[in-house]
């Protein structure tokens, strides 16, 4: 009796094939991900033990900026740039819960707390505060190790003129949220640290400039070289003006800190 024909194989099976054959590549990948993602970890504990790092907080945000715009440039595929920068944000976060209880002060807003999230990771304990000074206070105090305040903007509300009065002595403006965005972002804000931010690469300095009379916004940009004004206060017979500059701070100036210029990718 001839051997029964062999039935063939139905679409659905070829497809079926096809998809566990690229589930187990998927799985395969994953693996070598976790493998690289412990040897990481394994690196930042020998670098946190080890004692070669700088004294001071163990947060480097423009070692991290550097790192990103570096990924960034060769990035390529499918694989949106900001779910790339997102990845990245919480290695990072994960590297600086290894070497030190890290805490965010902020003043209650959800908005606010969402971006610090974004950007130091979603475990990172955030601290919310009744007001900004309160955030800044805690900040001086040893309470929290940065405080996260709204970027500053044209406004009367005297509540959101922290730079008018901030004290470069004991503090610093060290980042610029978010230092990634697709497009122009709806929400920014200052991160306030204890020490100096490290260099990045291409930084801007924040300036305080207070001068005679009233200057035009122009005339203010002009006088921090390649500045631009960010936020302006016509005070009696005198100006106070915010200002970010790639240049050379004027020898009056008040220099509020230095950080990672934002990258802002094009508009979709």
């Amino acid at each position: 009796m001839p051997d029964a024909p062999t039935p063939s194989a139905t679409p659905r099976d070829t497809a079926l094939d096809n998809l566990a054959a690229v589930r187990a590549e998927i799985d395969a990948l994953d693996d070598a991900l976790q493998d690289i993602l412990i040897r990481r970890s394994e690196v930042v504990h020998r670098l946190a033990s080890g004692g070669a790092k700088p004294t001071g907080t163990v947060l480097r945000p423009g070692r991290e900026a550097a790192i990103l715009r570096r990924l960034l440039g060769r990035h390529s595929g499918p694989l949106p740039p900001t779910a790339l920068v997102r990845l990245w944000r919480e290695l990072f976060a994960s590297s600086v819960a290894q070497q030190s209880q890290f805490s965010i002060a902020l003043p209650a807003d959800p908005a606010l707390g969402r971006l610090a999230a974004e950007h130091f990771g979603v475990n990172t304990p955030q601290r919310q505060h009744p007001s900004l000074h309160a955030a800044l206070a805690a900040l001086g105090s040893r309470d929290a190790s940065i405080a996260i305040l709204p970027w500053p903007h044209e406004s009367d509300r005297n509540a959101e003129e922290w730079w008018a009065h901030f004290d470069p002595t004991h503090l610093s403006v060290i980042a610029r949220l978010p230092f990634y965005s697709d497009r122009e972002p709806p929400l920014e804000a200052a991160v306030i640290g204890l020490h100096s931010a490290d260099p990045s690469g291409h930084d801007a300095t924040l300036l305080r400039l207070e001068v005679q009379g009233e200057p035009s916004r122009a005339a203010l940009a002009t006088l921090s070289g390649t500045g631009r004004v960010v936020a302006m206060r016509r005070e009696e017979g005198f100006t106070r003006a915010l200002i970010e500059t790639m240049g050379e701070a004027p020898p009056d100036a008040v220099i509020l800190g230095r950080y990672a210029v934002p990258e802002r990718g094009a508009k979709t």
